[in-house]
């Protein structure tokens, strides 16, 4: 499926298999939000790089077969499609050991790309991405373009560097923190704020950040928009495993956002998605929309 100007969302980095104790599965932040956008309506493609494999064929497949827009998907012939060991810790939390180079590492040729980008295009980006020098240059590169800018802070030690994230923050529009990347965040640049409206303050002032989402698993959420803030809590639930749980609240946040929702409504629907994927089994699941609908209003 080819991206064009009317694709409504755009989202960059890594594309990978999750590999975890019962087998593979397909994920990467930006692959997950994608699936679920694309789940929402929301058509969606994905800038990123997968060895020229077996395992970068299934996930070229995959992608064709869930209707996200891959004509932006590179090849890479002498790194391998990304993998990442995931580790089960206390039941359902995940640990993640992220292998390095691989083809996401080097994406790029951004001046195509770029053209696929306009004033009402939600870029999603994440921190994990720039964490090579040729894959950062093509997504600073793209972070000139007039998109919606959407950072998805994602702090995997060790790749975090203070010199990068600043250069991320400041061209975002939207940021989405869990409550340890905001304190994390504020650190690094010298806030040693204790409250987490206060910490949100400090990092919207320095960089001159719209919007703020900060996530609190199963206490739901806020949302900083303008002089307003909103809260949404969250819902006790069986969970499955949380592997991509925020990636599916970003993705019901965007979908929410680019439709005009109501701010709490917008919180409220990201936070019953994120909590809806949880009980179930990997990032990206099998699901029908009414499913995610008869959640909500259960």
């Amino acid at each position: 499926m080819i991206m064009n100007l009317t694709t409504p969302a755009i989202c960059y980095g890594e594309i990978l298999w999750d590999v975890l104790p019962d087998g593979p599965q397909p994920g990467g932040a930006p692959l997950n939000v994608a699936y679920h956008l694309n789940k929402m309506g929301v058509h969606t493609g994905i800038i990123s790089r997968v060895g020229a494999d077996d395992k970068g064929r299934q996930l070229e497949a995959l992608l064709l077969s869930w209707g996200v827009g891959s004509c932006f998907l590179q090849k890479d012939t002498r790194y391998p499609t990304s993998e990442v060991i995931a580790k089960m810790n206390n039941g359902n939390e995940v640990s993640y050991d992220i292998l390095a180079p691989v083809a996401w590492d080097f994406i790029g040729d951004a001046r195509e790309i770029k053209n696929a980008l306009t004033s009402d295009t939600y870029f999603v980006y994440g921190s994990l991405s720039a964490r090579n020098e040729v894959t950062r240059t093509t997504l600073l590169g793209l972070l000139e373009s007039d998109a919606i800018k959407v950072f998805d802070i994602n702090l995997r030690p060790p790749f975090i560097n203070r010199e990068i994230l600043a250069q991320l923050l400041e061209k975002a529009n939207i940021v989405k923190f869990n409550q340890s990347e905001l304190e994390t965040a504020q650190i690094q640049f010298g806030g040693y704020y204790n409250s987490e409206a206060s910490q949100v303050a400090f990092i919207r002032e320095k960089f001159g950040i719209d919007e703020v989402i900060v996530t609190k698993g199963e206490f739901g959420a806020s949302y900083y928009k303008g002089s307003e803030v909103y809260h949404a809590p969250g819902s006790e639930i069986k969970v499955k495993d949380t592997i991509g749980s925020g990636d599916a609240f970003l993705a019901a946040f965007i979908a929410n956002h680019f439709r005009k929702e109501e701010p709490q409504n917008i919180l409220k629907n990201a936070i019953a998605m994120g909590g809806f994927v949880a009980t179930k089994k990997g990032g990206c699941p099998e699901y029908q929309l009414e499913e995610y609908l008869d959640f909500k209003t259960n």
